[in-house]
């Protein structure tokens, strides 16, 4: 007979404040515990859906932004029209000659990496589910919600803005490092925006007026190796709820793209930064951009790190976002409904993660 209380083992495993960490390190692991074992009707439609082989795979379109740098017009135009047409076929697109130092991205894997692997009773002094604190430690933000958890540590530095100078509340291990790259990202963001915008027929500044790079979220992860990675995942499926996404990883890879009905994995490129739309901008280009599903495998091999930083735009005070006007021709019309990002995020994490919010705006 079957015993096993999913609520108690939950509880059991939160309480622990360890993370998945904590329970690799208490000696070695044959077998996953169950409350990280997805359905098995998750894992069938899985067989359902196509993922490419190495040797078949197409890879997210590439974006060289070296001229950028250096006035040149028809290079940035180039730019431009490769990331419209990455943004309106794949969602997805992977970036070098970005700006940020080797040292820096180098730095910022070394800095996830310590504060992951330091004492556990340092880690234990910022284990919170309270999204209200700036700077947190957790496992699986859903936990409670979802099917089935997800092997992946997160350490999150929330809200960031340009007016932030007292990061006090970041560990010391990693702080310094962090920060430089907070920074760096920071100014590659707004880069970002203004192509974006331009990709999009607007002028360069549009977005970025419209505060779509005002503050950032970061979260630090840390997937451990897993002894059995066909039974659960590092990441569910789902789509970014912000406006855009700037993803470095380590060389292990495991990110997963949805495109054309199959996952397709996205190869590590040393000293390249990952790109991704998410739904607010899906919202305000009125589906011009996309925001695609992804996911994240786990693996024997590990630990993998990766750091995201989401662009999310103004949350306080509330900022009224929508389809932008210039792009809703003659005999067209908003697809959306209009919203605040704090109602947006409010909604999101009352669900699980990969219930896609689009539909609960769309007219």
């Amino acid at each position: 007979m079957d015993n096993y209380d999913r609520e108690k083992e939950l509880k059991a495993f939160d309480e622990s404040k360890a993370g998945v960490k904590g329970l690799v390190d208490t000696g070695p692991l044959t077998q996953l515990p169950k409350i990280f074992i997805r359905p098995t009707d998750e894992i069938a439609n899985d067989l359902d859906t196509w993922q490419s082989t190495s040797s078949d795979c197409p890879e997210i379109p590439l974006v060289d932004l070296r001229t950028i740098f250096e006035n040149d017009r028809e290079g940035r135009d180039e730019i431009v029209r490769q990331i419209r047409k990455a943004s309106e076929t794949w969602g997805f697109f992977q970036v070098i000659n970005h700006g940020i130092q080797s040292c820096v991205l180098e730095g910022m894997i070394d800095g996830v990496r310590a504060f992951h692997e330091q004492d556990v009773e340092a880690k234990k002094a910022i284990y919170s589910r309270d999204r209200s604190k700036k700077v947190r430690f957790e496992s699986n933000v859903d936990l409670y919600k979802s099917r089935s958890a997800n092997w992946r540590d997160t350490m999150t530095i929330a809200r960031v803005t340009p007016e932030d100078h007292d990061f006090s509340e970041v560990p010391e291990i990693c702080r310094d490092r962090m920060l430089d790259y907070i920074k760096c990202i920071r100014t590659l963001g707004e880069t970002l925006l203004e192509l974006l915008a331009e990709a999009l027929g607007l002028k360069k500044n549009h977005l970025r007026e419209l505060d779509c790079s005002r503050a950032q979220t970061i979260l630090c992860h840390y997937y451990p190796a897993c002894p059995e990675p066909d039974l659960t995942l590092g990441a569910s499926r789902h789509t970014d709820s912000t406006f855009f996404t700037v993803l470095l990883q380590d060389q292990l890879g495991g990110l997963q793209v949805l495109h054309q009905e199959r996952w397709i994995a996205v190869k590590p490129i040393s000293g390249g930064l990952i790109v991704n739309i998410g739904d607010l901008l899906q919202i305000i280009s009125n589906d011009k951009f996309k925001s695609v599903d992804h996911r994240v495998v786990a693996s024997y091999v590990g630990p993998r790190i990766s750091t995201a930083c989401f662009f999310h735009g103004v949350v306080d005070p509330p900022k009224v976002y929508g389809p932008i006007k210039e792009l809703i021709l003659d005999g067209d019309h908003p697809l959306y409904k209009e919203f605040t990002v704090k109602d947006y995020i409010i909604k999101l994490f009352s669900r699980a993660i990969g219930e896609s919010g689009l539909d609960q705006l769309r007219i």
